[in-house]
């Protein structure tokens, strides 16, 4: 186990250069070709962050593991919402400014709730799954909230991103190397978590939940504390609400055009929690007179997801 474990480690560093290799040629390319910053930072910028996810979910999904690719979404975003979310309040406490963010919450929400009702085919009287239909409905969501934050951004003032100029050999070398590393790493990931899961005796779902759903969502951890470190609040929320509604979106459509997504219902109790999250976070943001996530609303956060998860763990062992 303790090699499997060191794999899942190499997996992971795997994910995460290799996501930053493609974000970097990608970009450099683009901007050889007179792409507008604000092109590069919604499609490449925001595709890296969430290209772990993707790149999991894709080989668990051609794979058949569909508990794997709901608890890799349903986990990441829960990861999101109550760590990642309650160390950058922790460390300074997040108020919202941007009028995007505002609307991006409730959004999120709305997101969530949808898909619950699909996975649980509470509109079609079928047996419960996310079947390709669903994946192409969650993407064409996806580009229509892609054109609806293009023309949000478009209206705010966005800071220029600063590029170094790259020889056609390094962008290609970057590009090849970062899915190189994409693929290896999400097939090292997938496969050494169904190994350990198969040792200690428990299901995928917990390990989805747990291990790969946290390592998958260490570029969005890094990006909130430094923003939370800079005390940019705006990027700190952005970055959380952006990558959940992405994952359902984007990881989850693609999954489930790949294969169709068997849902689980057990997956119901974490729904809720994701849901009931979103909702405290609504509450504690929207309600007020400072509008602000404060210090013991962020440590609340992350004492809920450290004591559900220590529970969850404690059922299967």
């Amino acid at each position: 186990m303790a090699i499997s474990l060191l794999l899942i480690v190499v997996g992971f560093l795997g994910l995460i250069f290799g996501a930053n290799w493609l974000v970097d040629g990608a970009s450099a390319l683009a901007k050889k070709h007179h792409i507008p910053d604000l092109v590069i930072g919604l499609t490449i910028v925001a595709f890296g962050t969430s290209a772990p996810e993707l790149v999991v979910n894709s080989v668990a999904s051609l794979e058949g593991l569909s508990d794997i690719v709901l608890a890799n979404v349903i986990g990441s975003n829960n990861f999101n919402l109550f760590i990642i979310l309650g160390i950058a309040g922790l460390i300074y406490p997040i108020t919202v400014q941007s009028s995007t963010a505002w609307r991006e919450i409730p959004i999120s929400l709305i997101i969530t709730i949808v898909l619950f009702g699909l996975a649980n085919d509470f509109f079609i009287n079928q047996n419960a799954e996310i079947s390709r239909l669903d994946g192409f409905v969650l993407l064409l969501s996806f580009v229509f909230f892609l054109y609806y934050i293009f023309k949000q951004m478009k209206t705010e003032k966005i800071e220029a991103i600063t590029y170094i100029q790259k020889s056609n050999s390094k962008i290609w070398s970057l590009m090849l190397f970062g899915f190189s590393g994409l693929i290896i790493g999400g097939k090292l990931v997938v496969d050494n978590s169904i190994g350990i899961a198969m040792d200690l005796g428990i299901s995928q779902k917990i390990i989805g939940l747990t291990i790969i759903a946290a390592g998958t969502s260490l570029p969005e951890l890094i990006t909130s504390i430094v923003a939370a470190l800079k005390k940019n609040s705006d990027i700190a929320i952005g970055n959380v609400i952006g990558s959940n509604i992405f994952n359902i979106l984007l990881i989850l459509g693609i999954s489930s055009l790949i294969n169709p997504v068997a849902y689980n219902q057990i997956f119901n109790q974490d729904f809720a929690i994701l849901i009931g999250g979103t909702v405290f976070l609504i509450i504690a943001m929207f309600t007020g007179k400072r509008k602000k996530l404060d210090r013991w609303e962020a440590l609340l956060l992350i004492g809920f997801y450290l004591i559900y998860t220590t529970y969850l763990i404690s059922k299967e062992l």
